[in-house]
């Protein structure tokens, strides 16, 4: 197994969600932290992913509306300062799309999810070090987690 880094200023942790009924909204979280082990990156099926996101981290570009979404109406921050993730398992589903399955904790609850998550390539940076690029979504109904 080896451990792989995320380069965070070339990832976002990012959701959107429909507001009133009427527009989406976008925002992300700009603290997270995400560990990444598996001993073949390409194929993906033994590998262990987590990340933990700081609530107060969150922006849709509204200050207001930050402070409403950090506030005991929705993440609670004070109390819950993080959401986490555990991966359970992986399957391939084709060629470069994975089903990552596992626990999302959100306000100390926690419920299975699964990222239908895209392997985009590889390639080299203006460093010589070897990346790779990842897409992952998940859809999610906030009432299952209050």
């Amino acid at each position: 197994m080896k451990k792989y880094a995320i380069d965070y200023s070339h990832s976002t942790i990012g959701f959107s969600v429909r507001h009133m009924m009427i527009s989406q909204i976008h925002g992300t979280f700009e603290s997270y932290h995400a560990e990444f082990t598996v001993s073949d990156i390409e194929q993906m099926q033994d590998a262990k992913i987590s990340f933990s996101i700081i609530v107060a981290s969150v922006s849709t570009k509204n200050f207001d509306r930050d402070v409403h979404l950090v506030s005991p109406d929705f993440f609670d921050a004070d109390v819950y300062p993080k959401i986490h993730f555990e991966s359970t398992y992986i399957e391939k589903l084709e060629n470069n799309i994975f089903a990552i399955h596992g626990d999302l904790t959100i306000k100390n609850i926690t419920k299975p999810v699964i990222f239908t998550t895209m392997y985009v390539g590889r390639g080299m940076n203006p460093w010589s070090q070897e990346v790779y690029g990842f897409q992952a979504r998940s859809k999610i109904d906030r009432r299952d987690f209050v």
